[in-house]
């Protein structure tokens, strides 16, 4: 009988040694993405990097196992930039996004000598600026542009509207130049460049193309416009994976290298000098390399739906309800038996729109069986919560048929510690 492996181990093994639900990364599958991104995203022209977007899951052990790899990070808070430091990362080679950084944030990422802060609006940049002189500390910024570029992408996860939240849109001569001003006469604050993103889980080559077209012309218009050349330019993330059969994404490495050759025409088209090419793989990264096991408790009929309940949710992946995100699953114990009945697998939690999957066709499911979720790496753990008082699974990297738990299952003492004793 066949069964499901990840990592070489069995779901089975795994399943009784650390419970369900349980986040499961196979290993290799990340350290694999990692080096075909640096090995595909390199030029001849001008400096390259790879940053791993923190977001899309973040963890101590994660962002030593890529800063191995020569990674960098882009962050969007103060905890993952903690994390970051507990990691002992290059500091230089950490990027501090986010639309509404905090000024503690803000100072924390000074004192930790971060490398860049992209800054998203005009307000922000003051901000920067006036925290950065009363610290004494220099940095530099990469300054956010939305390019207006049209992703085939669910609305939640486009980031690039002409009213996005994001970034200052390039149509606003006004503010940007405002930025690039108030930079230029501060010592302390370096305009380094630019970045732009356009959304997430995006499988079209055209729309990453369009927007490095369109990003490069920009620096094309600023070097006739005000003598700016040789700048930064930091073109975003969003690659999209794989994860129902419908889906057929450009691999991770295939897409850094037709973004370099497409970088590499259009600098040449537009007689700029680009300084450094960053892009900010997350979801590629560790997306197809997650997988999420639960166990499957009760089960019935209702109405034409048959249900099977298992012991998660919508509390570690929030994805389907959020924005009618689909998975794939199998039974990793009757991985070769025939599909043979639809099923709505459902979560505990007490919603009725806690879905993972609304139908799915599998061999005839008992309770107890296991199922595992595929494609769960990215924006899973990273998005649980505790609603209804449910804990956040635990989190297992396997490599070799060898596990290593890298963060343990919550418990409800950790669900109540936040909560003081002035309750009456």
């Amino acid at each position: 009988m066949s069964v499901l492996k990840i990592g070489g181990m069995s779901c089975r093994q795994l399943a009784e040694q650390f419970g369900t639900p349980l986040c499961v990364y196979d290993e290799e599958k990340i350290l694999s993405q990692a080096r075909a991104a640096v090995e595909n995203f390199r030029s001849d022209m001008f400096d390259t990097e790879v940053a791993y977007a923190s977001k899309a899951f973040s963890s101590i052990g994660l962002f030593g196992m890529l800063a191995a790899e020569g990674l960098g990070f882009d962050v969007v808070s103060g905890g993952e930039l903690y994390g970051a430091m507990k990691a002992g990362v290059d500091m230089d080679k950490v990027y501090f996004h986010g639309n509404n950084k905090s000024d503690d944030e803000i100072r924390m990422a000074l004192d930790a000598g971060v490398g860049y802060f992209v800054i998203d609006n005009v307000m922000e940049c003051g901000r920067i600026v006036k925290l950065a002189g009363e610290a004494g500390r220099r940095t530099r910024a990469l300054l956010r542009i939305n390019p207006g570029i049209s992703a085939h992408t669910h609305e939640y996860i486009m980031t690039s509207k002409p009213d996005s939240k994001f970034g200052i849109y390039i149509e606003n001569t006004e503010h940007i130049n405002r930025v690039i001003d108030e930079l230029a006469a501060d010592d302390n604050v370096e305009l380094a460049g630019f970045h732009s993103h356009i959304g997430s889980q995006i499988v079209d080559v055209a729309s990453f193309e369009k927007a490095l077209g369109t990003m490069i012309g920009f620096l094309g218009s600023l070097k006739r416009s005000r003598g700016l050349d040789g700048m930064e330019l930091s073109i975003g993330g969003g690659f999209g994976i794989k994860y129902v059969a419908e889906d057929h994404p450009v691999s991770l490495g295939d897409m850094c290298a037709d973004m370099i050759r497409c970088a590499e025409e259009a600098a040449k088209a537009e007689d700029v000098k680009i300084a450094k090419l960053i892009t900010e793989p997350g979801r590629a990264m560790v997306g197809e390399a997650g997988y999420t096991l639960y166990t499957i408790g009760d089960m019935k009929k209702s109405g034409d739906k048959n249900y099977i309940f298992v012991d998660g949710g919508m509390s570690d992946n929030i994805r389907p309800a959020l924005y009618g995100a689909e998975y794939d699953a199998v039974l990793p114990e009757k991985y070769d038996e025939e599909p043979a009945i639809s099923y709505c697998v459902a979560g505990k939690n007490c919603e009725s729109g806690d879905v993972i999957i609304g139908d799915i066709k599998l061999p005839e499911v008992k309770s107890g069986d296991l199922l595992a979720v595929v494609s769960t790496g990215a924006y899973g753990y990273s998005m649980a919560s505790n609603y209804n008082r449910l804990g956040r699974p635990a989190v297992v990297m396997v490599k070799d048929g060898e596990p290593r738990l890298i963060i343990r299952r919550e418990t409800y003492e950790d669900m109540y510690a936040l909560e003081t004793e002035n309750q009456a």
